[in-house]
């Protein structure tokens, strides 16, 4: 069973019958056909995700699916299932158009800003990208008219309505754009909202840029900047301390998430934009990041936390539901339909499953909310999340599994034989195990070797812990594949020695060496590459880095060094999550500095 809470509009579509088009408090959300099919496995029909908008609520389920709520079939309330044969992975909606990420990486969408011939059906928007090699999505997000994309190889793309300079460029010369255009290089995350018509990109190093719509100073560029279409890419500055966790836009306003590891609570909350909306009860807007305070969460971490189109919710640690914003819809759920211009608490009802408060999710539609129960996967350090979208690409997949329905998984023999052994007794185990399973759960049975996580499903732990040795860190069983000579394929020449490596691993590590290998139209099997503004010295800590996530205890940090490895880490395009290699550089360096004095 599904819980999930509503509130708010409940028109535009219809989402529950016979209920009023206000629904004032929180009450439970119930599918017309829940209790159908009561032998279903609970995980799949357990929800993975809501987005919801003006006209439209997708529901998407952990086994791939999803349903739609339209305000066309508002007549009888019933969804209708999206037809999308590939795994659905994501949903995002917008308040004209809509987007979904498969787990093959390929994007559909729909909306007239994207096929105006036919404004209602999904096309694959990701096969119109003219670089073959960027056409592998990532993640998804949708703005009010437009679509963005960020790719494998960390490009932003942006697709659909240009007039207020969303895309990042001059909207008198690109007023709309059916293809999806390259916005910005070397981008980790993508920001807007289902009503925005502005967007953020933050590359690896954590500098943030803006362009589109900036009327209200929603971009926090600063005084100087507000009432403008900034429709170039712009850095964002005077950015609060901290990392960058998520940022979430509204039609007039931002909110930002900062963790800071320096402060107590860690994560805090930060906004500017339209004063009526943005949570800092100042009578006038608000032009650059400011910090929301409230005594409701002034010791509570942020665990969660959604903008809808003027109004937004917060989840914390301590179990409280918290909101302010527009609320003619009653979508901050209070029970009233009166504005409120700073945070306030929402009354709940008691919540069936009595689970950990991090297992739930909030989603603010564009007049209404929902707080749903979604057991998060398993956090994964660096490695363990690379290894996890290797295997979901199937790029030098070299062995075929075969599940009980006869259903095809690919993985790499490679990472299989460095984690379960050498010995082909295991493979062979393996795919026999495999083919008394589902499709889901045999996804899940390689979703924990390659990532080493017994969390995923531990009834499937225990069947496969006892013909496999699942034990030890994928750091340590990838230092293995530093002395496997036979497995290596690709050679990266110095100044005077070479150095060799699988191409899985660099594909797995680098975005320069994925591009590279994964090139429709050159022949790389034999190419030697000689990169030698890296020092031999510089070098091994790259080369031991991108096996283990970890540098040498004996290696000598020098700032000559530092300067090296930050240019090497732009060059390679190394994939960089937190803890990343130059910041570990920086804490050997100082560490090694405090001794010496």
């Amino acid at each position: 069973m599904n819980e999930i809470l509503f509130f708010g509009s409940n028109e535009n579509p219809k989402l529950i019958k016979n209920k009023p088009k206000k629904i004032k408090k929180p009450i439970q959300f119930k599918f017309e056909n829940e209790n159908e099919n009561e032998n279903e496995n609970e995980n799949e029909k357990q929800i993975k995700q809501i987005s919801s908008s003006l006209f439209s609520t997708i529901f998407l389920f952990e086994n791939g699916k999803a349903i739609e709520y339209l305000n066309e079939n508002d007549s009888n309330q019933n969804p209708s299932k999206i037809q999308i044969e590939e795994n659905i992975q994501k949903v995002s909606v917008g308040a004209y158009i809509e987007a979904i990420l498969t787990k093959e990486g390929n994007v559909f969408a729909k909306g007239k800003d994207i096929n105006s011939e036919n404004p209602n059906q999904f096309i694959n928007i990701s096969s119109l990208i003219e670089d073959k090699n960027d056409r592998i999505i990532e993640d998804i997000v949708s703005g009010e008219y437009s679509i963005y994309l960020l790719t494998s190889n960390q490009n932003a793309y942006g697709i659909g309505s240009n007039e207020d300079g969303q895309l990042g460029f001059d909207s008198k010369t690109l007023e709309n754009n059916k293809k999806p255009i390259l916005m910005m290089k070397n981008v980790s995350k993508i920001f807007s909202g289902n009503n925005s018509d502005f967007v953020f990109l933050l590359n690896s190093n954590q500098e943030l840029f803006g362009f589109g719509d900036n009327y209200s100073g929603q971009l926090g560029l600063g005084k100087s900047r507000r009432k403008k279409i900034i429709q170039k890419l712009t850095q964002i500055q005077n950015i609060p301390k901290g990392k960058i966790i998520d940022i979430q836009c509204s039609y007039s306003h931002s909110i930002m998430l900062i963790e800071d590891e320096n402060q107590n609570p860690k994560r805090k909350l930060y906004s500017c934009g339209s004063w009526e909306f943005n949570g800092l009860e100042k009578e006038e807007d608000t032009y650059e990041f400011t910090e929301i305070k409230s005594p409701l969460f002034e010791n509570d971490n942020i665990l969660d936390f959604s903008v809808g189109d003027y109004h937004t919710l917060i989840l914390t640690s301590n179990s409280k539901l918290i909101g302010f914003g527009n609320n003619e819809y009653c979508q901050l759920g209070t029970g009233n339909s009166e504005e409120e211009l700073t945070p306030i608490q929402i009354e709940l009802p008691k919540l069936r499953f009595n689970e950990n408060i991090s297992n739930y999710h909030i989603s603010c539609g564009y007049y209404n909310s929902f707080l749903y129960y979604s057991p998060s996967l398993t956090s994964f350090s660096n490695l363990e999340e690379d290894l996890i979208k290797l295997f979901e690409r199937k790029e030098f997949c070299d062995i075929s599994f075969k599940t009980k329905n006869g259903e095809i998984i690919e993985a790499h023999k490679l990472i299989l034989q460095t984690i379960i052994g050498q010995d082909e007794n295991q493979i062979e185990q393996l795919q026999e195990i495999i083919s008394k399973k589902s499709i889901k759960e045999s996804n899940q049975i390689f979703e924990m070797i390659y990532s080493n996580k017994s969390t995923i499903n531990p009834k499937l732990y225990e069947e496969i812990e006892i013909d496999f040795n699942l034990f030890g860190s994928i750091e340590e069983l990838m230092k293995e594949l530093i002395e496997n000579e036979k497995e290596k394929d690709f050679i990266i020449e110095r100044k005077e020695k070479q150095y060799k490596f699988p191409k899985l691993i660099l594909i797995m590590r680098s975005e320069l060496y994925r591009g590279m290998f994964l090139s429709v139209t050159e022949d790389t099997s034999n190419k030697v590459t000689d990169y030698s503004e890296l020092s031999n010295e510089s070098f091994q800590i790259f080369e031991y880095w991108i096996y283990s996530n970890q540098i040498k205890d004996e290696i000598q940090i020098t700032q000559e060094i530092i300067d090296e490895i930050k240019r090497g880490i732009d060059y390679f395009q190394l994939n960089q999550t937190n803890p990343n290699l130059f910041d570990l550089l920086i804490k050997k360096f100082n560490n090694q500095n405090k001794n010496q004095n």
